[in-house]
């Protein structure tokens, strides 16, 4: 009783919000064109696109004054806001999840606001053939953990192939690349082997499928059976097998892109996203007959060894054999101008500006299964908006607000307005730690409880 009074409650504070109209913008929709006009915004949603729009009794109006509104960029590949990414001391770690280690407090939220990110995906990372689950985010800096969970979001999970995965199989007492000591050697060391663990794992999760479908039809006989034990390994698999959950799958080389595929074709599922995908290019029409999307860089290249056949054409390419792409970070740091990142590609391939701002905003989304929500600027999607003061697409812009379901989250003349006050707070938090430290060292270390 006390949760539904609690949700009621909170459904009554987001109904009472005041309406929101964003006035004289350059509107780039990204799949109905652009315009310039106004949004009505009600409740966290878009209520209303047009050419002038009367602001209602109450609302808060903001003048972009010319300037550009698009849909809020999304970031399809991020390992932000995680206390930790790996679970590397095992080759299928598909019963961990990045939902449980959370950090609503990581500064790079409020710096991807600032970029104009208002969603990403964050992912588990690549040491494991089968990794941990996935959670979409949205970047409401501020709020509790799981305040900032993209909720109604279909779960995902990471899959990787390649150096990353096989490079755990080295014998020990090598440098381990994803930190916490020394390599303790685990299968498998090859490519093949983990094509390898990946069918082992799902040949288990079949089973396990099996038993529960065995249990639940007896069951609804009125029999009394025992239900098989459960598996928290083995369930996120048999969500991939029953197409609740989404496969995106770290990788790079077009023979382990094409061989990803044939497992999941033979195991009756498909790849949502492949990840990075940077030869890509060479398996496109593959990668499109087989229905999965490509989430890649724009020009990273040479980085390692897997990496040197990228190409800065490669997302153009894509596009053109009618795959599905975006661009992502897998960077705290490059989730701030891939609004840029997607200008390359006008220059590396000839996309058009819709085509190119598709790759970050309503590409992802579609690769995420949100693009019911977020994306676009349509009618009845969440308003989850950036104001730039240049297009987009130029190295000139900078964002200026930020909008995730209709509040602001960010907003640059206010941030600069705050530096100082800030900056002062810091230095007497530091001064107090300061004098407290020196205080402690003139009493001695605290004395244990007897």
């Amino acid at each position: 009783m006390k949760l539904v009074w609690t949700t009621l409650l909170v459904a009554g504070l987001v109904a009472a919000a005041p309406p929101v109209v964003i006035q004289n913008a350059k509107i780039l929709t990204v799949t109905k064109g652009k315009l310039d006009g106004d949004i009505l915004i009600r409740d966290g949603k878009i209520a209303e696109v047009g050419a002038k729009i009367t602001p209602p009794a109450g609302a808060r109006v903001i003048d972009a004054g010319g300037q550009y509104v698009m849909p809020g960029i999304i970031d399809c590949h991020s390992h932000i806001a995680a206390d930790a990414i790996n679970e590397g001391s095992v080759s299928v770690s598909s019963m961990v999840g990045i939902e449980d280690v959370i950090d609503p407090e990581d500064i790079s939220i409020y710096r991807a606001l600032a970029g104009g990110v208002t969603s990403a995906n964050v992912l588990h990372g690549s040491a494991n053939a089968i990794g941990g689950k996935c959670s979409v985010l949205k970047m409401r800096w501020g709020k509790d953990a799981r305040g900032i969970v993209f909720e109604g979001a279909k779960p995902g999970i990471k899959f990787a192939l390649g150096e990353n995965p096989k490079r755990r199989g080295n014998p020990s007492g090598g440098n381990n690349p994803f930190g916490g000591g020394a390599v303790n050697a685990r299968y498998p060391a090859t490519r093949m082997g983990v094509e390898d663990v990946i069918r082992d794992a799902f040949n288990e999760a079949k089973l396990y499928q099996a038993a529960g479908r065995e249990y639940r039809a007896k069951a609804d006989r009125g029999e009394k059976v025992i239900p098989p034990r459960r598996d928290l390994k083995l369930e996120p698999l048999v969500e991939v097998m029953e197409g609740k959950r989404l496969v995106h799958a770290h990788c790079y080389r077009a023979d382990e892109i094409l061989m990803l595929l044939r497992v999941a074709e033979d195991y009756g599922f498909r790849i949502k996203t492949l990840q990075h995908v940077l030869e890509g290019y060479k398996v496109a029409k593959e990668i499109a007959a087989h229905g999965a999307g490509a989430s890649t860089f724009s020009d990273w290249w040479a980085y390692k060894i897997e990496a040197y056949d990228a190409i800065p054409y490669n997302a153009a390419i894509m596009v053109r054999k009618g795959v599905l792409v975006s661009l992502n970070s897998d960077s705290a740091e490059l989730m701030r101008h891939l609004n840029t990142e997607a200008a390359k590609t006008m220059r590396y391939g000839g996309l058009t500006e819709d085509e190119a701002l598709a790759l970050v905003t309503i590409n992802p989304a579609r690769q995420l299964d949100v693009d019911g929500r977020v994306g676009s600027i349509e009618v009845g999607k969440d308003a989850d908006l950036a104001i730039y003061d240049k297009h987009p697409l130029s190295n000139y812009a900078k964002v200026q607000k930020v909008l995730i379901d209709g509040e602001v989250y960010f907003e640059r003349d206010r941030d600069a307005s705050e530096r100082a006050e800030r900056d002062k707070r810091k230095t007497t938090l530091l001064e107090t730690e300061r004098k407290r430290q020196q205080e402690q060292k003139k009493s001695g270390p605290p004395r244990r409880p007897a």
